[in-house]
């Protein structure tokens, strides 16, 4: 079994300022730079969305090697206003990934990201495949309305956890429980934050209980999530629209990114994200590495996960090095 990297401080911290909204008030995105200043950059998209980011995510790669960049998503975890939904979507995630590489001056970089994270990352290659030099993709999320209602609706998990979807949804008009997301999305943002933070915890035990195979094998500290309420009301507000992006939009736009060095690695268990969704995109694009983890579900903290997304992180920067070094090699 392949360890994490040990843990790692970041050694800087940056607070960007974006656009202001209607109030006047600007989003601030949280950056954090850790590991070589001068190795292959990686910028670690989390999840979510709206999940932010944790220390563990900075132990997926060699500190010697790379340098790594992680940040908060708009609206959860470090970044401010906390929650906040106006322009709060793939788009302007998009053009913050933008930002940030522009302002720590990095000319290109590798793309890291798992579930949601996949799905930015994949976005965002599509927009700027110069500025991307390779992607390691865990759990794909392709965004669809099916892959949405997967999780969300009844008759996808819930088939598989159905005491777990009860109690997620009997609370509930009977009209909304199979289709729970509107009402779940109107606790969020109702006024009585007691409402919110109910809304909230209940969608998260949902989403623990169905995130992995056997909870023997890997416990979530959600103590340490930086903000349950931020998450479920980000998440919920994508989920509501699509994710911002047209169905199938992914699969019908490879064609930009065919050339980029991509290894998939997908859960054989995923719950959360089924692993057709990792295989309709290696189909698609049979040029990816497609790894098939057995005995894993989506959490990318199991065990067997982690000991693929490291072997992924120290395989591309093998590729990657001594192009950087020498660029006509």
């Amino acid at each position: 079994m392949i360890p994490l990297y040990p843990e790692i401080e970041p050694y800087a911290t940056h607070s960007i300022e974006m656009e202001p909204l209607s109030n006047g008030i600007h989003h601030q995105v949280y950056v954090e730079e850790c590991g070589n200043p001068e190795g292959i950059p990686i910028v670690f998209l989390h999840g979510g969305p709206g999940s932010g980011c944790r220390p563990q995510h900075r132990c997926y790669f060699a500190p010697d090697l790379y340098r790594i960049i992680l940040f908060d998503q708009r609206g959860c975890g470090r970044s401010q206003p906390h929650g906040e939904l106006e322009n709060n979507t793939t788009s302007y995630l998009i053009a913050d990934m933008e930002t940030i590489r522009q302002q720590l001056n990095v000319d290109n970089w590798i793309i890291f990201g798992g579930s949601w994270g996949a799905t930015l990352g994949l976005c965002y290659a599509q927009q700027h495949p110069e500025k991307v030099l390779a992607m390691i993709l865990r759990g794909v999320f392709l965004g669809r309305q099916q892959d949405i209602d997967w999780v969300y609706a009844e008759g996808g998990a819930s088939r598989l956890f159905p005491d777990a979807w009860h109690n997620l949804v009997k609370h509930l008009p009977l009209a909304e429980q199979k289709q729970p997301l509107k009402a779940y999305y109107q606790q969020l943002t109702h006024t009585d934050e007691v409402h919110q933070m109910a809304a909230a915890k209940t969608l998260q035990v949902w989403e623990s209980t169905i995130v992995t195979l056997r909870d023997s094998e890997y416990q979530h500290d959600h103590t340490k999530e930086p903000g349950p309420l931020a998450h479920s009301r980000i998440q919920l507000h994508f989920a509501l629209n699509q994710c911002f992006i047209s169905d199938a939009a992914i699969l019908d736009n490879l064609d930009s990114i065919k050339d980029i060095p991509t290894i998939i690695i997908h859960g054989r268990y995923d719950i959360v994200c089924p692993i057709q969704q990792s295989w309709e995109l290696h189909q698609a694009w049979p040029e990816t590495k497609f790894t098939i983890v057995p005995m894993a579900g989506h959490a990318a903290g199991e065990p067997a996960l982690i000991d693929a997304l490291i072997e992924a992180t120290r395989n591309i920067g093998k590729q990657i090095q001594p192009h950087l070094n020498n660029p006509s090699a």
